[in-house]
């Protein structure tokens, strides 16, 4: 059963937005500590609201705190060099804009376990956190939530009890309430999300007033420090430099006057988004949407005021922004099993099954995969990018996806390499866009049956040709050899100036960082 929906209050947001997942002990004074998870960012952020309206309604008025725990290893398994140097660079901004505006953060390095210390030690009178799907991430927030239960049962602590909210600040209609149940396709969740979203695109409030913060003060971070360790400790898939983390880069990359999204690039969108050939069609978002460093709400807002401008190309960017975007928090919600062939429908489950022991053209070990080994010099243009860029076009990620399950033992062994190479080297990996991704191209997930084939069995086929029916398949291939071209010669640069090179892959160790904006 869901956490109940909180009841109307004097804060700014939705109560649907809002869930109760622990009363408290009945304290009605002490800051508000918004525990900051998947939306790392001070602008439109309804979590960070609703922590600023309980503060204001408390008697007297309170401050409020933001404290982001970094996960521990287990949980960053799937993240590398890559994707933590660019959530510190990010937080690091973040901190300092804060800081700006007397919003003390603290930053717990020792993980969510140090939440429930904070909170004591603080005085708190609630914790609000914000929302994701995935699994570590609801078993870190439900320990938090256990550890607070038992000061509820500790009478010498009962009154000092705090309570414990969540806030979906990262969808534009929450989750729980878009639908109650896990959707079987598009179609069916489009229909719930049209006839609810005029209640939820808003605009948002202003931040109120904030009470002075006079308590514990966090303690000085020394950011280069821990960026160069924690960096140093994690596998070393190299950093990206074709974005900046931030909230302001991510405002530029979606308004900027040079080259922003619905600026300059969007009037593209609706006809050459499949073209992998033209990726500035793209809106470059997704780094940001996933360290929510940019409101999905915010680019919906803006992405509507200009419609009357290129109104296929908006329509498109909506469908992909809302409708996909969210069924994906739909799917890895509603089920546990998400990444795993257990999460797929059982006609896919049986298909694949029926179809496991099938002959296969060719079969790659993992290693040979994750190093462009192929015969298929599209796919392993597509493995470069995406080892390169840190992105591959989303065209193809689904090619991408469907050949791993061609030339791997069985389904289970494709849908794993699948998402491990996913996670390793995209920087919007370990996101539920990523885990449906991989869920729809291997085992049909939100698709339907197609004409049954060997491997595939009904689940829906790409292949080589279709591609070169579809674009310019030589001129994705040579993009991506000059992008190769381009590292090779900055890599020997850095290594003159460096003297030092660090053990990587074979793919890693053919690339370094590129300049180009994609």
């Amino acid at each position: 059963m869901p956490p109940a929906t909180a009841p109307t209050s004097s804060t700014p947001v939705q109560p649907s937005r809002v869930q109760v997942l622990h009363p408290g002990g009945g304290r009605t004074t002490g800051p508000v500590v918004y525990w900051m998870l998947r939306d790392q960012r001070l602008a439109d952020n309804w979590a960070l609201l609703h922590a600023a309206g309980l503060a204001a309604a408390s008697a007297p008025a309170a401050p409020i705190a933001i404290a982001f725990a970094l996960f521990p290893r287990p949980f960053l398994l799937g993240a590398r060099r890559r994707q933590l140097g660019f959530l510190l660079r990010g937080l690091r901004r973040l901190a300092a804009d804060a800081r700006a505006r007397g919003l003390p953060f603290f930053l717990l390095e020792g993980g969510p376990a140090e939440v429930p210390a904070l909170v004591r030690r603080l005085g708190a009178s609630a914790l609000v956190a914000d929302f994701s799907p995935l699994r570590p991430v609801r078993e870190a927030l439900e320990a938090v939530v256990g550890e607070l239960r038992r000061d509820v049962a500790d009478m010498a602590v009962h009154q000092n009890a705090a309570a414990v909210t969540q806030v979906d600040a990262h969808n534009v209609v929450p989750v729980w309430a878009a639908s109650g149940k896990l959707e079987y396709s598009a179609k069916t969740f489009r229909g719930k999300v049209s006839k609810v979203m005029d209640e939820y695109l808003v605009e948002y409030p202003e931040l109120p007033a904030l009470m002075p913060w006079d308590g514990e003060q966090p303690e000085d971070v020394d950011w280069d420090a821990l960026i160069n360790r924690i960096c140093r400790e994690a596998e070393n898939v190299p950093e990206i430099d074709w974005c900046e983390p931030g909230e302001a880069a991510a405002m530029e990359v979606l308004l900027g006057s040079k080259d922003g999204f619905l600026t300059k690039r969007i009037k593209n969108y609706d006809m050459c988004r499949n073209d992998p050939t033209k990726p500035r069609a793209l809106s470059c978002l997704s780094p940001y949407l996933h360290f929510g460093h940019i409101s999905a709400q915010r680019c919906a807002l803006e992405a509507k005021k200009c419609h009357h401008l290129s109104p296929k190309s908006v329509d498109a960017f909506l469908e992909e922004l809302i409708i996909r975007r969210e069924l994906a928090d739909n799917f890895c919600y509603y089920q546990p099993h998400y990444d795993s062939m257990a999460g797929a429908w059982e006609w896919a489950r049986k298909t694949l099954m029926d179809h496991a022991a099938d002959k296969r053209e060719h079969i790659y070990t993992r290693e040979q995969l994750e190093n462009a080994k192929t015969s298929d010099p599209l796919w392993n243009a597509s493995q470069l990018e995406m080892v390169h860029l840190g992105k591959m076009h989303g065209f193809m990620r689904m090619y991408w996806a469907k050949k791993i399950l061609e030339w791997t033992s069985g389904p289970e062994e494709a849908l794993s390499v699948a998402i491990y190479l996913n996670d390793k080297y995209h920087i919007d990996g370990r996101d539920p866009n990523g885990y449906v991704g991989c869920m729809w191209s291997i085992c049909g997930l939100h698709d339907q049956g197609w004409k049954e084939r060997p491997v595939f069995g009904k689940i829906r086929y790409m292949n080589y040709a279709g591609c070169k029916r579809k674009f310019d398949v030589d001129a994705y291939i040579s993009y991506v050899k000059r992008l190769v071209a381009q590292a090779k010669k900055r890599k020997a640069e850095e290594a003159r100036d460096t003297g030092s090179k660090h053990p990587k892959s074979e793919a890693i160790q053919q690339l370094s960082m590129s300049k180009t904006l994609i």
